[in-house]
C-alpha cells in the first residue's frame, strides 16, 4: 500500500495488478487472476490467463480475436453492475474503438482507472467521456509539455501530401502504424482518391474484426504473396511498425516509409526508426489532454502509471494535488519497441 493512503482504499496497487479488494476483481491485472475487467484490447492491458473477463461490447470481438476462447462478459457504457461490495462502470476513453475508463466506487467513495486515453476525438473511436471522481489513475505516456499534438486533420493532410509525392514519383508510401488504432484512423480519414490502401496482414485482421462488429472502413487491399506493390501503383501501404525494415517490404518494390507516433515530436528518432518521414500521430493524450483530463474529474488524488511518471507527478503536486507514482507494466506507445508487441502474429 502506498505511503499516505486511506486504510481501506478503493483500489490496491498489487504484483498482479490494481485490485479492488471490495469487489475481488482486478483491473487490467498483468498476471493471471480470476477476475480482470480490461479497459481494451491491447497487448499490454488484455492479457491471456485469466479465469473471467469482463469488457465492453466493443472491446471484445478484438480480444477474442487477439486472446482465444476465452470467458468474456461485455457491458455497455454508462451501465452500473455491482460486483460484490462495489459498483463499476465504463466509460469511453477515446483511445481505439471500444476503450474504456473504469469507475469503481465504494461506499460512496469513486476511484477510475483511465487505462489510455485521448481527448480529441479521432471519428473513429467512442470520443473521451471525463468521468467525475475522488482518484484518478493516469497514464502520462507523454507527460512533457514538449508533447502539443497539432489537429488530426492537420496531420492526415501531411501524410496525404507525403502519399500524392511518392505516387508522383512511382514509390509506394509505407507508414509504420499501431494494429489497432492508428491503422484505422488513417485509413478512415485519408482521401482514398489519391491512390489505393493496401495493409500488412496483422492490420488487415484486425480491419475485418472491426469491420464485422460495424465500425465504418474504407476497401483496403491486403498484402499477400499474390498481392505485390507493383500491382497497385502509387499505393499507401498500412503496417505495424515492425514489418518496416524487414524482408517484407521487398514485396513492395521502391517504397518511401513513414512513422506515425506521438515519439516523432522528438528529434532523432525518426532518423533512429529509419524512417523518411516521421507524423506526429498517437492514440494516447498529449501534454494540454492529460491536464484536460484530470481538471475535467475533479479528483484531488491521481496516481500516475506508465510514462513521464516522476516528472509528471512532481507537475501535480505544484498543482495541488496529492498525486503518487504506481509501478505498473503498462507499456503505452513504447520508444524503444514502438509498437512491436501490439501486433497479432497474424
Amino acid at each position: 500500500m502506498l505511503a499516505g493512503m486511506a486504510r481501506d482504499p478503493v483500489l490496491t496497487f498489487t504484483e498482479r495488478g490494481i485490485y479492488c479488494p471490495s469487489g475481488d476483481f482486478f483491473v487490467d491485472p498483468w498476471r493471471p487472476v480470476d477476475r480482470a475487467l480490461v479497459t481494451h484490447g491491447h497487448a499490454d492491458h488484455a492479457r491471456r490467463g485469466h479465469a473471467r473477463y469482463l469488457a465492453t461490447a466493443g472491446s471484445a470481438p478484438v480480444m477474442r480475436h487477439r486472446l482465444g476462447d476465452i470467458r468474456l462478459e461485455t457491458i455497455r457504457y454508462g451501465e452500473a453492475r455491482r460486483i460484490g461490495g462495489a459498483t463499476v462502470s465504463f466509460h469511453p476513453a477515446g483511445h481505439v474503438p471500444g476503450s474504456a475508463q473504469i469507475r469503481v466506487e465504494v461506499g460512496g467513495e469513486a476511484w477510475v482507472v483511465s487505462g489510455d486515453y485521448k481527448v480529441e476525438d479521432d471519428g473513429l473511436s467512442e470520443p473521451f467521456d471525463p468521468v467525475r471522481c475522488h482518484a484518478f489513475i493516469s497514464e502520462c505516456t507523454f507527460g512533457l509539455p514538449i508533447f502539443d499534438w497539432a489537429p488530426q486533420a492537420d496531420v492526415v493532410a501531411q501524410i496525404e501530401g507525403w502519399w500524392r509525392a511518392n505516387a508522383a514519383a512511382g514509390r509506394a508510401s509505407v507508414i509504420g502504424a499501431y494494429a489497432l488504432g492508428k491503422a484505422q484512423r488513417i485509413i478512415a480519414s485519408v482521401d482514398a482518391s489519391i491512390g489505393p490502401i493496401l495493409t500488412h496482414g496483422a492490420v488487415e485482421a484486425t480491419n475485418a474484426v472491426l469491420r464485422a462488429q460495424g465500425v465504418p472502413l474504407r476497401e483496403t487491399v491486403p498484402v499477400t504473396a499474390e498481392v505485390r506493390g507493383k500491382d497497385h501503383p502509387g499505393a499507401l501501404v498500412i503496417a505495424p511498425p515492425s514489418a518496416l525494415g524487414t524482408p517484407w517490404m521487398r514485396r513492395l518494390g521502391a517504397a518511401s516509409t513513414g512513422f506515425a507516433s506521438g515519439w516523432m515530436r522528438l528529434r532523432g528518432v525518426r532518423r533512429r526508426r529509419a524512417a523518411d518521414r516521421g507524423f506526429v500521430m498517437s492514440d494516447h493524450a498529449d501534454w494540454a489532454g492529460l491536464n484536460a483530463a484530470i481538471a475535467a474529474t475533479g479528483a484531488e488524488r491521481v496516481f500516475v502509471t506508465h510514462g513521464y511518471t516522476a516528472a509528471f507527478r512532481a507537475w501535480l503536486e505544484s498543482r495541488g494535488y496529492d498525486a503518487a507514482v504506481v509501478e505498473t507494466e503498462f507499456e503505452g506507445e513504447s520508444l524503444e519497441r514502438a509498437g512491436a508487441g501490439e501486433e497479432s502474429p497474424t
